[in-house]
């Protein structure tokens, strides 16, 4: 009788640790699915770490005068502008609109962010996928190619707005127009609010862009389980 309830308590024993074992990988099979909403929302996620870590960059002061990969130039266009000031010893005109308008735009993106969090957040899940195995800048390219324009229209006033609280629009007032009383040159137009704007927005979506890169190579910048379960994904293609 024993011998029969030991092979009985033996064939339990095998029977559960087969079943946990089942049931362990079962577990680890559902929590490596991950599914286009897990996609999805991982994107939304990086895009929000891109916008609260590389943006805030931005914000403050030489954020963008003292970042070299988004400091907004004197428009090449004036160049003859600039060139003709600084003979003439007004080479403090140019310098100081060159100044506030990077001051501008300091100012408008720290107003402007709540848009491109609330756009993040409108993006839609179904080419996730396709943007997750896409190249190192794909989700911020789909971002810029779907929020752009209406950005830019929510975007210009707040620049234009911010022209005015740093004193860039008199600075580019008396540039601008200190180079029309010159005689014999062509006359420019004073408004330089579209050109700052576009700057501006191209700034921000290359901050964007180098965090993007950062979480998909690198590991540490994986700072959530989602992070860490989206990217693995990608990985794997790779």
């Amino acid at each position: 009788m024993k011998k029969i309830l030991i092979a009985l308590l033996s064939v339990a024993l095998i029977s559960c640790t087969e079943l946990f074992h089942v049931l362990n990988e079962v577990s680890k099979a559902q929590e490596a699915i991950v599914t286009d909403l897990d996609i999805a929302n991982g994107l939304k996620e990086a895009l929000n770490k891109g916008v609260t870590k590389e943006v805030q960059k931005l914000t403050t002061t030489d954020g963008f005068l003292g970042n070299s990969l988004v400091k907004i130039p004197f428009p090449s266009e004036l160049s003859n502008v600039e060139s003709k000031l600084r003979s003439l010893g007004l080479g403090v005109l140019p310098d100081k609109g060159l100044e506030l308008m990077n001051r501008a735009a300091e100012d408008a993106v720290k107003e402007a962010t709540p848009i491109f969090i609330s756009a993040i957040q409108n993006m839609s899940f179904s080419d996730a996928r396709k943007i997750l195995m896409g190249n190192d800048s794909s989700a911020t390219t789909y971002l810029e190619s779907t929020t752009r324009d209406s950005l830019y229209n929510k975007f210009y006033p707040v620049m234009a707005n911010s022209f005015g609280k740093v004193g860039a629009d008199k600075a580019w007032s008396n540039l601008t127009t200190s180079y029309n009383k010159i005689p014999f040159v062509t006359k420019m137009n004073t408004d330089i609010k579209d050109y700052a704007t576009q700057k501006a927005l191209n700034g921000v979506f290359k901050m964007i862009t180098i965090e993007e890169k950062e979480i998909r190579n690198n590991l540490q910048e994986r700072t959530s389980d989602l992070l860490k379960k989206v990217f693995a994904l990608q990985d794997k293609e790779q």
